[in-house]
């Protein structure tokens, strides 16, 4: 039994109150909803080799109303409101007169703290925090181990039976009344913190804050982010936006958002994990989304920026946007940063960064320079490998997703563990509740996967992202006309969200409107059973619906049905069902395919720059140029432009030019120029740029042996039992164009077959303008072929390989150098 003391300070909001008190612990917060206790929080933290736990004495309580405005682009509403906050400041002074102070939040969906040191002189250390959930009033909790990635599996347990140990946030307890719920996590995190996850101790009696460096160098003001409480029934926590209105207001520096764009997006590494080496299956998946009306096109790993330039024109063809995979030591460091810019120059309007998986404060001070550089670019942003969403949808609005959860990928990477529907249950209530989940839903090709058809399905709308990337080919969904339609009709952000029915345990029936239609995610885990889904918080009227359920034989089955207050549905084991209902008379489905536009003309899709570093392009009169980092630009009238290059681009080298005219949906029409150095003296062929390539297996590698599906997988080339450092890998068939711009004058090398491929043949091709100037059979085990060729006056140079037999042979060109006339 708890004795009951007078609190130190105290706030009420509604129904809700906070006190500060003391106990036998030390220093507590205790929350009670309609007076009646619901939480007890251990306060305190230690600072500088001191530690603030006791009972101190109180020199002042303050407390006022913050209100907070918030109008987001994406994520569960992006309906504008404002919510005001209560806020209490309680400030404490130990004896040698050292001040700290715990500030409380409320507000209708929770309760947040943090600490604050206001006249810390100079700089000390926060070496702990003592922030613990008592766990007594709680039976039930909804966790995952920890681990900075948060890729492990969540699952539901008795709190009695919790192993001691590392917990990530969010953490879902149920109180032992089985109605009400508190979800724990944190918000406002930035590069002066570092992350934080939960703690079991030994006697599972508290749920601890640890912070993930172990001591951090601080200053006056905030010394922790808010440590987060979302308590209610359920239908609070999940519809809660708490943890974003907790963060900070949108940066200054974002004063045009229009930019940002949610939606759906095409991504082919998952149905083929070399695709993002091939410029013709990106190609294919731009003209199926297109065909969906999706938005936006990932490229993951194998990229190459020989031909990204192209494809962001061919899909801006249809007003859809490109984005691109790299891992974060990519973009770390100011020389590494200004990659962006380039990626930007050619057109590319968004980033997925990978492998992060740390929560120390130093990863978060390049979280802080990712955010703030990638927003002056105007490059939306992707994080995987990342931590869990923290608030900065709110105050960096261009970031829409974020990994942090055991997605579809581990169907690629651990196919003997599937995902389960029991894990997939479990997240509209927890992870999905602090912010976007990059789930990358839809794979019905996982090999050996036991939900159902309409459960996968399902997710697309179960599952929130700002951008949803679909997980399997685009064929699978085009192959399932059921899955298609959805797919094409879910709209690329939501006004709001609602849980119709569920509990973490058994199913989660979520609802998302979008103008006068809703949209429902039913997902659930167990035996076949019928679903009962009350509707009336979609407010009363007569409706008709469109449900897709998994069909008595497999595959999918669709009907349309008039609802008013009550849809049932009968479900498949761990199976689900989606459904569209719009108003009784109104359109059930909307969506269009994307129309085909023209990019802009130019006259030249390769130019040269002279040898004092300018060229001139002559464009159509309508467009402006988007120049490389350091290039310059300056239009002459009539659709002429004076370019100019930096003055150490080498000879031979190029930059791309954008030339762009507006499109639709903000999307500009874009149509790439070459603009290349023109030649002086030798060069081999590996170091100069290629203007275009195709290759049967990945990209042409510069250096090493063709490899497999990836840039830079090949090994050292060996034709012959000789090895080669300098040259080009090439599978068959394949080819590769380099801009020699009539200045080159002879082309000396050798061509063979890699050594890595026994037993095959290839004929190797040279052209110079599409003209064959040689060609020779080779063969696995055979000496190189050399050739020493006249290349004067081409202004395209063209090596080629063809295939011979039934498996492919690896070519290596072996050393090949262009001798280049005088400029």
């Amino acid at each position: 039994m708890v004795t009951a003391v007078a609190p130190l300070a105290s706030l009420e909001s509604g129904l809700r109150r906070v006190e500060i008190l003391t106990d036998a612990t030390g220093l507590v917060a205790v929350v009670k909803e309609r007076g009646e206790e619901s939480v007890r929080l251990r306060l305190g933290i230690s600072v500088g080799g001191r530690t603030l736990t006791r009972a101190p004495e109180v020199v002042r309580a303050t407390q006022g109303d913050v209100v907070e405005s918030v109008a987001p682009l994406s994520g569960k509403t992006t309906m504008r409101r404002t919510r005001t906050h209560r806020q209490l400041t309680t400030t404490f002074v130990e004896t040698d007169g050292f001040e700290w102070a715990v500030v409380i939040r409320v507000a209708e969906d929770g309760v947040a703290l943090r600490y604050e040191i206001p006249d810390l002189w100079g700089v000390s250390t926060l070496d702990a925090e003592h922030t613990a959930l008592e766990l007594s009033p709680f039976d039930r909790a909804w966790m995952l181990d920890y681990q900075t990635w948060y890729e492990t599996p969540r699952f539901g347990g008795s709190v009695d039976t919790l192993r001691p140990g590392d917990y990530g946030f969010p953490a879902l307890l149920r109180a032992r009344d089985g109605r009400d719920y508190v979800l724990m996590t944190e918000s406002g995190i930035d590069g002066r913190y570092s992350g934080a996850h939960g703690v079991i101790n030994d006697e599972r009696t508290l749920l601890t804050v640890r912070s993930a460096d172990a001591a951090l160098e601080i200053a006056r003001g905030p010394v922790t982010p808010w440590r987060v409480l979302i308590l209610g029934e359920l239908p609070t926590i999940v519809e809660s936006t708490f943890v974003d209105e907790l963060a900070p207001a949108q940066h200054p520096s974002l004063t045009d958002t229009s930019w940002i764009r949610p939606g759906r997006a095409a991504w082919s590494w998952w149905s083929d994990f070399y695709s993002g080496a091939q410029l013709d299956a990106q190609k294919h998946f731009v003209d199926e989304a297109a065909r969906l009306g999706w938005e936006h096109l990932l490229i993951d790993c194998g990229w190459e920026q020989t031909w990204v330039p192209e494809i962001v024109s061919y899909a801006s063809r249809y007003g859809i946007q490109v984005h691109l995979w790299c891992v974060w030591h990519d973009l770390d460091g100011p020389e590494k940063l200004q990659r962006l810019a380039l990626w930007k120059s050619w057109g590319v309007a968004g980033i997925k960064v990978d492998f992060m998986e740390s929560e120390s404060k130093d990863r978060y001070r390049w979280y802080d320079t990712i955010l703030e550089e990638s927003a002056r670019q105007r490059l939306m942003v992707n994080f995987h490998g990342s931590v869990i969403p923290r608030g900065w949808a709110r105050t960096w609005p261009h970031v829409l997703s974020y990994e942090a959860i055991r997605g579809s990928e581990y169907y690629v990477f651990y196919q003997d563990t599937p995902l389960t529907a029991e894990h997939n249950v479990i997240q509209p209530f927890t992870r999905n509740v602090v912010g976007a989940m990059d789930y990358t839903p839809v794979a019905f090709s996982a090999p050996g996967r036991t939900t159902s058809d309409a459960h996968e399905l399902a997710l697309a709308i179960a599952f929130e992202s700002g951008v949803t990337h679909f997980a399997d080919s685009v064929d699978a969904y085009a192959a399932r006309p059921a899955a298609a339609r959805l797919l094409a009709e879910i709209p690329p952000r939501w006004d709001e969200t609602v849980l119709l029915a569920g509990t973490p345990d058994t199913e989660a029936v979520i609802a998302r409107r979008s103008d006068d239609r809703w949209f429902i995610g039913a997902i659930a885990a167990g035996p076949a059973r019928r679903v009962r889904v009350p509707l009336e918080r979609l407010g009363a009227t007569a409706r008709s619906a469109w449900v897709v359920t998994d069909a008595p034989g497999g595959g999918l089955a669709t009907s349309e049905v008039e609802v008013d207050t009550l849809l049932e549905v009968d479900i498949a084991d761990d199976g689900g069902f989606a459904a569209v209902v719009a108003p009784a008379g109104a359109a059930l489905f909307r969506a269009r395919s994307r129309a085909e536009r023209e990019t802009p003309r130019v006259e030249q899709a390769v130019v040269d720059v002279d040898i004092d570093g300018r060229a001139e392009l002559t464009v159509d009169p309508t467009a402006a140029l988007r120049v490389p980092p350091r290039w310059h630009a300056e239009a002459l009238g009539g659709g002429r432009w004076d370019v100019r290059a930096p003055v150490d681009l080498a000879p031979g080298r190029a930059g791309v030019i954008m030339v762009e005219v507006p499109g639709v949906e903000g999307v500009p029409l874009l149509t790439p120029v070459r603009v290349v150095r023109v030649l002086s003296g030798s060069h081999a062929l590996s170091s100069l740029p290629m203007l275009a390539f195709g290759n049967e297996s990945g990209p042409v590698e510069r250096d090493m042996s063709n490899g497999g599906g990836n840039p830079r997988d090949g090994r050292r080339m060996s034709v012959a039992g000789a090895e080669h450092a300098i040259g080009l890998g090439m599978s068959s068939p394949a080819h590769a164009h380099f801009h020699l711009g009539g200045r080159g004058h002879r082309l000396i090398g050798a061509v063979g077959i890699d050594d890595e491929t026994p037993g095959t043949a290839a004929i190797a091709v040279v052209e110079l303008d599409a003209r064959e100037v040689f060609r020779a059979a080779v063969t696995a085990g055979s000496a190189p072929v050399a050739f020493d060729l006249d290349v004067s006056g081409a202004r395209i140079l063209t090596i080629r390989t063809l295939p011979q037999g039934a498996e492919p042979g690896h070519v290596d060109w072996i050393a090949p150098v262009v001798h280049s006339t005088r400029p």
